[in-house]
């Protein structure tokens, strides 16, 4: 991204009021995020949720100033910036609504084309939530997947660990600006973790680790896997609340069973329970629902003859042609279609015979 281009887009971050989804919604009526700032006021104001307080924001002057700061550090750092419509921005984030503007990232990350879960739960892991976090990353290693977690206590570092003791990429997706760790006991992996994976974060350096910025964290950790993994949880907690995000992205969740007397399994069977999580007992449970194993016998549907196919639907049935198996959302995202339009056309050309669906949330043409 070119110095200018980064420098607009930071500014328009430091704007009062202009959050992602706004960001996005300016950009996407402007050329680039320097055409923002040099719009009239009545160009502004026709476009739907600007209004006079945010007119007023977007002249002040004094964000520049922040952008040029952020700037310098990025560059003294070398740290690596995303922007959401930039090729290595992460995919299936791309097509969550409040999906971060830039995505700020250190170490040797690459997601180009690789399988990602999030694996996240209670700060007090338990001996049986670590026996079964390690076991789960050993099993799924030949697989090669990305590991997605917090870096914070409990299972998000057990995650990490046994992800870098089985030679795994690994992704600390952190709560604050990448000038600084937390916990600070957790800077000895530091090193390790940027040698193959690193850290990720939509926070500038001037953030620090406050208690709203979790919530906000949680959202790239649902949002960047094709599934999230609950470990271990007590009724109420943070991983709850990314499970919850991970269902409104439409991603695959799993948590892990345990006595019902057990404190920390309280909030895995409640969202069994309420069938809002898969029970994963193993690996080979992940693998199968996400369609990672070989291919399975799969029920054949009849093709109806002279099928008659409207045109979004086959502008959806040639991408299937072409791209073989896929996920819903990149259907989605390839076609420029909301997910939740999307899965009713896709049922609909399920009964006309000419897809069928897969594990995993995948889709094939027939």
């Amino acid at each position: 991204m070119r110095h200018e281009d980064l420098f607009y887009i930071l500014a328009l971050q430091k704007v009062e009021g202009v959050g992602d989804i706004v960001s996005k919604k300016l950009l996407s009526h402007f050329d680039n995020a320097a055409s923002v700032f040099k719009a009239s006021a009545s160009q502004l104001a026709s476009i739907g949720g600007i209004g006079s307080i945010l007119l007023r924001n977007l002249k002040d002057k004094t964000i520049f100033q922040k952008a040029e700061a952020e700037l310098k550090f990025i560059e003294k750092n070398r740290i690596n910036v995303s922007f959401f419509q930039d090729e290595n921005y992460p995919d299936r984030l791309k097509h969550c609504l409040d999906g971060p503007l830039l995505l700020f990232s250190s170490g040797n990350i690459q997601l180009h084309k690789r399988k990602i879960i999030s694996i996240v739960g209670t700060r007090q892991i338990t001996p049986y939530g670590s026996a079964f976090c390690q076991k789960l990353i050993e099993d799924l290693a030949p697989l090669n997947p990305i590991i997605v977690s917090g870096f914070a206590y409990g299972v998000d570092i057990a995650a990490h660990q046994a992800a870098l003791d089985n030679q795994l990429q690994t992704i600390g997706v952190v709560a604050h600006g990448l000038n600084q760790i937390y916990p600070k006991v957790h800077k000895k992996y530091v090193a390790k973790v940027e040698e193959n994976g690193g850290f990720m974060t939509e926070f500038w350096s001037s953030s620090n680790p406050d208690k709203e910025n979790f919530v906000r964290r949680n959202r790239i950790v649902a949002g960047i896997s094709e599934a999230t993994i609950v470990i271990e949880s007590a009724d109420k907690g943070g991983s709850l609340i990314t499970a919850n995000m991970a269902n409104d992205y439409n991603r695959d969740v799993f948590a892990v069973p345990g006595r019902i007397s057990d404190k920390y399994s309280q909030g895995c069977n409640n969202l069994i329970k309420t069938q809002k999580a898969n029970l994963i007992g193993s690996a080979a449970d992940l693998i199968y629902q996400l369609n990672w194993d070989l291919e399975t016998p799969k029920k054949a549907i009849q093709k109806q003859l002279f099928v008659s196919l409207d045109e979004t639907e086959q502008r959806i049935y040639d991408f299937l042609s072409q791209n073989g198996k896929e996920l819903l959302d990149l259907i989605a995202l390839a076609c420029d279609l909301p997910v939740f339009k999307i899965s009713g056309i896709l049922l609909n050309m399920e009964l006309k015979g000419v897809v069928r669906p897969l594990p995993g949330k995948l889709f094939e043409a027939i």
